[in-house]
């Protein structure tokens, strides 16, 4: 192994992701540590890095856990020998969840719009004068000379 090894506390630094996060990530074999120290302690490279940078990103397009295994398996095949004769079929492979990631996408922007729709109606509720008849009773009273 080549490259600089950083232990999980680093890689959680890096990448964001919580240590527990990390590690179930490795218990369900979407990422494992490089190697191991002699004193047992998980050894990461830039590439397992990367690896849970992707991850990270399919994570809120709600890819299983056996879709986000297979697309890293395809995106390491195909980084791999690029004289694969089933180069083709991970090709398509690949270009299905493509296409399903495009679709998750436009549905998460949807979501966030009406979110966001949400939190303006909130905002200009918030922004209007309080009507309530308890608070208009409370405004006439402040008014009465009596």
């Amino acid at each position: 192994m080549t490259g600089e090894q950083m232990q999980i506390g680093e890689v959680s630094e890096r990448t964001g992701l919580s240590l527990r996060t990390i590690r179930h990530y490795e218990e369900v074999g979407l990422v494992a540590p490089s190697t191991r120290s002699k004193g047992g302690f998980r050894l990461y490279d830039e590439a397992d890095v990367d690896r849970l940078h992707v991850v990270k990103r399919m994570k809120p397009l709600e890819f299983t856990l056996e879709e986000m295994a297979d697309i890293l398996g395809l995106l390491a095949s195909l980084d791999g020998d690029q004289h694969r004769a089933d180069r083709q079929a991970l090709v398509d492979r690949l270009e299905m969840y493509r296409e399903a990631t495009a679709h998750r996408v436009d549905a998460l922007r949807q979501k966030w719009e009406t979110a966001d729709r949400f939190a303006e109606d909130l905002n200009a509720r918030l922004r209007r004068p309080v009507s309530s008849p308890a608070l208009r009773r409370h405004q006439d009273q402040d008014r009465d000379p009596s």
